[in-house]
């Protein structure tokens, strides 16, 4: 059994609203609209998709995402209030759970991808880094990464909006704030080797305030890696219509492929000069755990697809055939991009 949905602005909408969905604790929660683009200023825009939040049903909202017509870039319009953050991103959130069980071999496969991924910043750096600074620090793990390549952990800086994880690493003497980008006033101008932004810069209202603002940190030579979902990937393109694993529904509110997210560093003061695509193994596992519980009524098979409870082969599988198709040359649902101040580029150029 499924109902007919109505969309955030109360129009009739294509999707059902399935049975998962219909009971009296999944709420439908406040919205607020933005009709302009927010990487260009656009005000024209065409519905793209819509959807539910398949992940944890924390609302019966239908939410839309529209693409603008002047620059390309994807967001989400209407979006949640702000009265409703804590809604959709409640303490199960699987970004707070930094206490669940992984099994070594995921654990280490996963250690081992996170130094690679820096390494290859670091790499970039006209000279040796002395300070990092990590946007969504979390618990902490890409800071221990950069302990590891000599920086102090005085010169570790974590900003994470989750307060749980961040008073032991604080005692560890990490540089760690319960702060959003926007309001950080604790570090200096230009005084940041590397910035990293690891899958944050999708969820902000404001992306192109928040890139000016971590521009103004970077010290001369200094560079802002940024990874965030790539909408024009095959796995997008396969799962558009409704169930694409990276659209995370309604906790991603911008949506870039590489040349909107070029335009967004340039925007804030930035320029672009390598890039590099990642897995998206979660995204793939997820497109497929939407379509067969939501489109195919397959339940129990869909349990085999969730990137934290399915079947640890198929997620392995799905990172060997991302790791080998961006080996080729092909783009995947993961964009690592690097940027340094554009006074700073003319210097290197």
């Amino acid at each position: 059994m499924s109902a007919v949905a109505t969309s955030p602005s109360g129009s009739a909408s294509d999707v059902r609203l399935p049975v998962d969905f219909q009971t009296s604790d999944i709420p439908e929660i406040p919205t607020e609209s933005l009709d302009a683009c927010p990487v260009c200023g656009g005000d024209r825009y065409d519905l793209l998709t819509e959807g539910l939040d398949y992940e944890l049903r924390t609302c019966r909202n239908v939410w839309r995402f529209v693409r603008c017509h002047a620059c390309g870039h994807v967001w989400l319009n209407p979006r949640p209030a702000v009265s409703a953050l804590k809604i959709i991103y409640p303490p199960t959130y699987y970004a707070y759970n930094y206490d669940s069980e992984v099994s070594s071999i995921a654990a280490r496969g996963k250690e081992i991808m996170d130094a690679f991924k820096l390494r290859w910043v670091l790499k970039r750096l006209p000279r040796p880094a002395t300070s990092y600074l990590d946007i969504g620090c979390g618990d902490g793990r890409y800071l221990k990464v950069m302990e590891k390549q000599g920086i102090p952990r005085d010169h570790l800086w974590g900003l994470e909006l989750d307060p749980r994880p961040l008073e032991s690493l604080a005692a560890a003497g990490y540089r760690v704030f319960c702060e959003r980008v926007e309001s950080a006033d604790m570090i200096a101008e230009r005084s940041v080797d590397v910035a990293t932004m690891f899958h944050v810069i999708e969820h902000v209202d404001d992306p192109k305030r928040v890139v000016r603002k971590i521009a103004s940190w970077l010290a001369p030579g200094g560079i802002l890696a940024i990874e965030t979902p790539n909408i024009d990937s095959l796995d997008a393109r396969r799962f558009s219509n409704h169930y694409w694993g990276g659209y995370h529904i309604p906790r991603h509110w911008n949506l870039f492929t590489p040349s909107t997210l070029e335009r967004l560093l340039r925007d804030g003061g930035l320029e672009p000069f390598a890039v590099q695509y990642q897995t998206g193994h979660a995204f793939w596992m997820y497109s497929f755990h939407h379509a067969l519980r939501y489109r195919w009524n397959r339940p129990r098979l869909a349990g085999y697809f969730d990137p934290f409870k399915g079947l640890l082969p198929l997620l392995a599988g799905f990172t060997v055939l991302d790791k080998l198709r961006a080996m080729m040359g092909f783009k995947t649902s993961g964009i690592l991009m690097l940027a340094r101040r554009r006074d700073d580029a003319r210097v290197a150029a």
